[in-house]
């Protein structure tokens, strides 16, 4: 039997897991990563499609008593508030979905075509740490202070900075969450939000790309799918878990640092031809 297509999804659902829901570009890095391991073709790209949506599971699991409650919020009428409060948050996040759809829609195959290779993705690596270096180094006010408190103007904003994930390397966890910085939310605002963002955004790209790649799609790569899909669900939660409590004392500085280092170092290696990049 031959392991190493299992040891690939492994460590390439362990890729997805950590990366997903931090500010370093989970498509970055799986770009990379498959081009290392030989699986950046279209089996290897299904295959992202699937492990995308362990770390979904993780997101929605770890937030479920909450999105419990806003589902039951929203069609019980005898607390107006808690129900009005529960349609603003709906209606929030499918306003800040919006933007990344329809440009999705309209340039991201012209965009993978032409920017997913190495030194685009180590190139926006590099510029977005510097984006946080300067992000965090400015005097942060808050005038938000829980997701519940956004407009949907605000909704709006948010949905336009996590629409730069478009380019691969940037990070849609990274555009969104030192967006919000930006725009005055606080630190676990923008990243609860971020996440929240994440379960439509992920869940509806992925059903997307797996019906226009459901050629592909076979029953011998079952095993690779269920070793993948488990481990970016069991690395993404823990990684969830580890973000909140990480930035209820620090900022997003070290993050800055490593994309930083990994970017200049994928950039040296492709410069230099240590490495023979396929992408």
């Amino acid at each position: 039997m031959d392991f190493y297509p299992h040891l690939q999804a492994l460590i390439l659902g362990l890729i997805e897991g950590l990366t997903e829901f931090l500010p370093i570009s989970s498509t970055g890095h799986l770009i990379l990563a498959g081009s290392l391991l030989d699986f950046n073709d279209e089996r290897g790209k299904l295959f992202e499609i699937v492990i995308q949506a362990g770390a979904i599971l993780a997101v929605c699991w770890e937030y479920r008593q909450r999105l419990a409650r806003i589902g039951r919020d929203m069609w019980q009428k005898s607390d107006v508030a808690a129900n009005l409060s529960a349609r603003c948050f709906v209606l929030n996040i499918a306003i800040a979905f919006l933007p990344l759809a329809i440009l999705g829609l309209a340039f991201g195959k012209v965009i993978k075509a032409h920017l997913f290779t190495a030194p685009v993705v180590a190139s926006l690596l590099i510029g977005g740490g510097f984006v946080i270096l300067w992000a965090e180094r400015r005097t942060h006010t808050v005038r938000i202070d829980t997701v519940e408190e956004l407009t949907p103007r605000d909704a709006l904003v948010m949905g336009l900075f996590q629409a730069l994930a478009l380019f691969p390397g940037t990070s849609r966890s990274g555009a969104t969450i030192i967006g919000g910085l930006l725009y005055g939310l606080s630190r676990r605002a923008a990243t609860e939000f971020s996440f929240f963002l994440a379960m439509p955004t992920l869940i509806l790209a992925s059903l997307y790309e797996l019906y226009h790649e459901r050629a592909l799609l076979s029953w011998r790569d079952i095993d690779l799918w269920v070793i993948g899909f488990v481990t970016a669900a069991v690395s993404a939660f823990i990684c969830v878990r580890w973000l909140l409590r990480f930035i209820a004392h620090h900022d997003f500085t070290p993050f800055a640092w490593y994309r930083i280092g990994f970017g200049l170092l994928v950039l040296a290696s492709w410069h230099w031809g240590w490495v023979t990049w396929s992408v």
